[in-house]
């Protein structure tokens, strides 16, 4: 062997890849460290003996190329299940173009792919924490109250601590704001949630019906009345949420009754004289002053203070008014659905509107509204013009919707452009050319705005 040959070898032996080289009858002849350490095959046990007696013939890209007589470029490969290598390989001919053999170059990349499976599997599990957070989040019961608004995020977070007690709560707010939806999220995120939740809407109740639909009544209390007697909303609830929604038309008669109840957490029925023991957790709605009401001695005044130990206030829609897309494309998807139809868009100059509008009705109204276009609309895209057929107030749309909302897209708009000029202004110390420059207008332009803002407020 020339000294050359020893060079080589030397530089083979050096290399950190598996290096392989095989001749025409398959006899391994080179077999470096490399290789030793990827396939874990000492060169005394491989050299001059054939690779298929260590190799499948189908698992060796070395083979694969004396067959071939093709190139193989940097191709992954999995000569054996637990070994994964990106392989180089070649045919080796002589002076005479015949075939002699081939050798192959292998990096072992085994340990790349076991960190990227790892990688892998740990992003699967991420992606599905990130889903069941996001689930979780999406199936709170303060979900069901849709929007982003401070206002009623602040609402939110009062409520969810008010559900971790069994305080009474009062919630007040406009007719239409969700005041039922609170309720029963507060019910849903308490530990009464497996109780009854029982709403009794106060202003729909007779006078004459109040007690016994309260209180119930025993057997042969009065004609008509069931024999075994019956049990009212209260007892009802027992275990759970009793909603009195409208607590403001409860007749000063059932106050008193009830103020006993919330003292003594005991009921009677009518006919009855002993009493039965609840346990429930009373939460109360109206849309009235309660406090004007007591002054006019039209509701009493122990019971108001009784009831008001946690108040919620359900903001009215057009003090949240970013709410009102949010809610918007969630009542059209869910009506789209439970009618079987395309969800229908509304385009730009229609969402304005609904910023601008008043909504006299709150979100119930909103509802209703989204509904009809889901029920009645016979194109897949909503204008304003379009839009207004739907409503069924005309009067209401005169005179609420010509005024903008305090917070309208306009002036919202108006404001940041006012105060982008300011920031601007005071960065270049006045100049207004330089202003113009930074803003990206002229400065006309400028001028024009600064005229438009006051020249001494800007």
């Amino acid at each position: 062997m020339g000294n050359d040959e020893f060079y080589l070898q030397a530089v083979l032996s050096a290399e950190d890849d598996a290096i392989t080289i095989i001749n025409e009858k398959k006899e391994v002849i080179f077999w470096n460290e490399a290789a030793v350490r990827t396939y874990n095959i000492e060169k005394k046990e491989i050299l001059h003996k054939k690779i298929t007696d260590f190799f499948k013939d189908d698992h060796l890209m070395v083979l694969k190329v004396l067959q071939t007589k093709e190139h193989v470029e940097n191709q992954y490969h999995r000569p054996r299940a637990d070994k994964h290598v990106v392989v180089n390989a070649m045919p080796i001919f002589n002076e005479h173009q015949e075939i002699i053999g081939a050798v192959s170059v292998e990096r072992d990349i085994s340990q790349i792919v076991k960190l990227n499976d790892h990688l892998v599997s740990t992003s699967i599990e991420l992606n599905e924490l990130r889903q069941k957070v996001y689930t979780s989040y999406e199936e709170t019961p303060f979900s069901k109250l849709k929007g982003k608004s401070r206002v009623l995020q602040e609402t939110i977070r009062i409520a969810a601590k008010a559900a971790k007690t069994d305080a009474l709560t009062l919630i007040l707010g406009e007719s239409g704001t969700g005041k039922e939806i609170c309720a029963r999220a507060i019910h849903e995120a308490s530990v009464r949630k497996n109780g009854p939740f029982i709403p009794v809407n106060c202003g729909s109740i007779p006078s004459a019906l109040f007690e016994s639909e309260l209180f119930g009544y025993e057997a042969g209390t009065f004609t008509g009345a069931e024999k075994k007697g019956k049990g009212g909303k209260i007892e009802e609830a027992d275990g759970g949420t009793l909603f009195l929604d409208e607590i403001g038309e409860l007749p000063l008669d059932m106050q008193v009754k009830l103020l006993r109840v919330l003292q003594e957490n005991v009921i009677y029925r009518i006919g009855d004289a002993t009493g039965r023991k609840v346990n429930v957790r009373f939460i109360a709605a109206t849309n009235q002053n309660l406090q004007k009401m007591m002054e006019e001695k039209r509701f009493r005044s122990d019971l108001y203070y009784r009831l008001n130990v946690i108040q919620i206030t359900m903001p009215p829609l057009r003090k949240r008014i970013e709410d009102i897309p949010i809610l918007a494309g969630f009542f059209l998807k869910q009506f789209a659905i439970q009618y079987k139809v395309p969800e229908p868009e509304l385009l730009s100059d229609a969402v304005s509107f609904l910023l601008q509008y008043r909504w006299p009705g709150n979100v119930r109204e909103l509802r209703n509204l989204m509904e009809r276009i889901v029920i009645l609309s016979e194109k897949q895209v909503i204008h304003k013009e379009a839009l207004l057929q739907f409503f069924q107030n005309p009067a209401a749309i005169n005179n609420t919707a010509v005024h903008p909302a305090p917070h309208s897209l306009p002036e919202e708009k108006k404001h940041i452009e006012k105060q982008l000029i300011e920031k601007i202004l005071k960065e270049v110390n006045g100049n207004k050319s330089a202003a113009a420059r930074k803003l990206g207008i002229s400065r006309v332009t400028l001028y024009q705005k600064l005229k438009k803002y006051g020249a001494d407020q800007v």
